[in-house]
Formats: C-alpha cells, sequence, structure tokens
C-alpha cells in the first residue's frame, strides 16, 4: 500500500480489525519510510446483480426498492421494521450467493412472497396483490383460499 504522505510503497500492518458489521477490515498501516500511521479499509469486490424486468428493461439491484415494497405491504401491520430489514438482506445475500448476475423480477418477487408469507399473512396478501396484478375478486379470493389450504 503506497503511503500518503511519502509515497512509498511499503508499509507495515499495525492494527486490523472488523468495520461496518463485518463488511470490511480496517487495516493501521506504518509506512516503513517516514514512519507516518495512515488507515486502509478492505472490502470484498462483489459483482453488481442486474434485474430483468417485466417489459424486458435491466437495472441493478436495489435492496430499497425491495425493502420499500414490503413496507408497503405491511403499512398498518404489526411488523417491525427490523423483520423486513432481515429478509431484505437475506434476498439480497441470496441472490449474491447464485451463480446469476442477471435475476427476473418474478424470481425476486416470488422470494419475498414466500418470506411474508410467514411473517404477516394480510402483508402477504397485500403484497400479491400488487405483485400478480390481481384482475378481479375471483382471483383474489383463489390466492386467499390457497393460503387457507397451506394452512
Amino acid at each position: 500500500m503506497k503511503c500518503p504522505y511519502c509515497s512509498n510503497p511499503e508499509s507495515r500492518v499495525v492494527d486490523s480489525r472488523p468495520s461496518d458489521e463485518g463488511t470490511s477490515i480496517r487495516r493501521r498501516r506504518e509506512c516503513l519510510v517516514c514512519h507516518k500511521r495512515f488507515t486502509t479499509y478492505e472490502t470484498m469486490e462483489s459483482l453488481p446483480l442486474v434485474v430483468i424486468k417485466k417489459d424486458g428493461s435491466r437495472q441493478t439491484f436495489d435492496k430499497g426498492k425491495v425493502l420499500g415494497g414490503m413496507v408497503r405491504a405491511c403499512e398498518k401491520r404489526p411488523v417491525p421494521l427490523d423483520a423486513l430489514q432481515s429478509i431484505a438482506n437475506e434476498i439480497e445475500q441470496s441472490l449474491q450467493t447464485q451463480m446469476d448476475r442477471e435475476v427476473p423480477t418474478t424470481r425476486i418477487g416470488e422470494m419475498v412472497m414466500e418470506r411474508l408469507k410467514h411473517v404477516d399473512e394480510v402483508a402477504y396478501v397485500r403484497f400479491a396483490s400488487v405483485y400478480r396484478q390481481f384482475k378481479d375478486v375471483s382471483t383474489f379470493m383463489e390466492e386467499l383460499n390457497k393460503l387457507i389450504k397451506e394452512k
């Protein structure tokens, strides 16, 4: 690592510790020439995840959009925000560990619905009604009947 003071390429690590909830490592370094100390951060490089929308367009994955959809579905429901953030993190982690760098929105929507079903059934039906674009009451009832049969 090049020293920011004298540009010497040689330094030694004085201290290392986890940072940002374990997603990076903070290192204190000392230059071997000028003996000044500086801090560096080491993070894992991740490839961008691309979402394929229903119309065929592509955009980078945004965990905030997933979380926003769940928050809307859970409006006025006794679901803690921490639970929704945990689901969003779990979905992002699951998608990152898969080999596919491009993911259709249908897969993401199904992952959200599967998890919401176990957290709050009303939120699940709300999310499903928007996600599956229920056309009428009978479609809505079919989804409710599926949910009742699973119980």
